[in-house]
């Protein structure tokens, strides 16, 4: 076989590579146990504030697959628009473009939206913006890497609002937010991209658990009404532990 020098030709014998969803059992079944995790765990969370110097505030988030980081600027005086005696709270979505299995585009999409409109409903409770008139509050979310947009949702919610107390912004209570999904019978907490496949339905829950009120109710897909009860009590439970770990993320990121 003649072999062509203008290019780097592969070796002869080759074969192709194993990726995990290769090696993965065949999906779930309905009667069948969670895999790796019980379902009423969560997966391990990662946060660092203070990550963007250039910002005002910033956090980093990740638990396992989903990596997000976070920048807030301001409180800066709003232009071209009218006074108002309640700041504004904007917030925008970008995914990177190997945040995905498939190749996003860089351009923004319905997507980015939706996220973006969950996260500020989530948030927009906890900020006090009646002390901020004629303020804007820009958070700018990038999803470095996805596993669910439900997931995402979750985990910009809790590093958006580690970046707004890192931005000494005055807040009520920090907001912590946790996802649920409906499989079976079960209700798993803290879905991965995989899991909700096989969910009828998914929800999630955005809280201040310090007032222990509940700002954000975010659901997809179809529950009955005891399942979602049910969903927002386990979120809830999750949303306190996780309210633990952002206030002593923070206070370690003041010591340093």
């Amino acid at each position: 076989m003649a072999l062509d020098r203008r290019r780097i030709n592969g070796p002869e014998e080759s074969s192709p590579p194993v990726f995990d969803s290769d090696e993965a059992a065949p999906g779930w079944r309905p009667g069948d146990a969670r895999k790796k995790r019980a379902p009423a765990d969560i997966r391990p969370i990662f946060l660092q504030p203070g990550l963007i110097s250039q910002a005002n505030g910033s956090a980093y988030i990740e638990t396992e697959k989903t990596k997000i980081a976070c920048a807030v600027y301001g409180p800066r005086q709003s232009k071209n628009t009218s006074y108002s005696e309640m700041g504004r709270l904007n917030v925008e979505v970008k995914f990177t473009p190997f945040s995905c299995t498939r190749r996003r585009a860089p351009m923004r999409d319905a997507e980015d939206r939706s996220i973006a409109v969950a996260i500020h409903q989530a948030l927009v409770a906890s900020v006090r913006l009646e002390l901020l008139p004629k303020s804007t509050i820009d958070i700018f979310i990038t999803i470095i890497e996805s596993d669910g947009l439900d997931g995402c949702v979750a985990a910009g919610s809790v590093a958006a609002s580690t970046a707004l107390a890192d931005a000494g912004i005055e807040l009520f209570g920090l907001v912590t937010s946790c996802a649920a999904s409906v499989v079976g019978n079960d209700v798993w907490l803290d879905p991965t991209e995989e899991e909700a496949q096989f969910a009828s339905g998914t929800l999630v829950l955005s809280c201040l658990p310090a007032l222990r009120k509940i700002t954000s109710v975010w659901q997809t897909g179809q529950m009955k009404v005891a399942d979602a009860l049910r969903c927002m009590e386990a979120c809830q439970e999750r949303c306190t532990e996780t309210h633990s770990v952002v206030a002593q993320a923070l206070l370690e990121n003041a010591k340093i």
